[in-house]
């Protein structure tokens, strides 16, 4: 999972980098279009990594006995 996110903000920061280096308009727009998605990608797999702790980590309740 580190990895995968390790990869994901080196790939936006390489993006927004070229982004700042004069390219054509239309060029740094997806560049930066880029770099978002894979932050939003980042926060999804931190939202799903931090749902699955926070599941697993707490004992599901007993089930009442009649």
């Amino acid at each position: 999972m580190t990895g995968m996110i390790d990869d994901l903000k080196d790939q936006a920061d390489r993006a927004e980098r070229l982004a700042r280096t004069g390219l054509d308009p239309l060029t740094a727009e997806r560049l930066r279009a880029y770099a978002d998605e894979c932050r939003n990608r980042i926060a999804s797999a931190e939202r799903e990594h931090d749902g699955r702790v926070t599941s697993s980590s707490v004992p599901a309740p007993l089930s009442p006995r009649s």
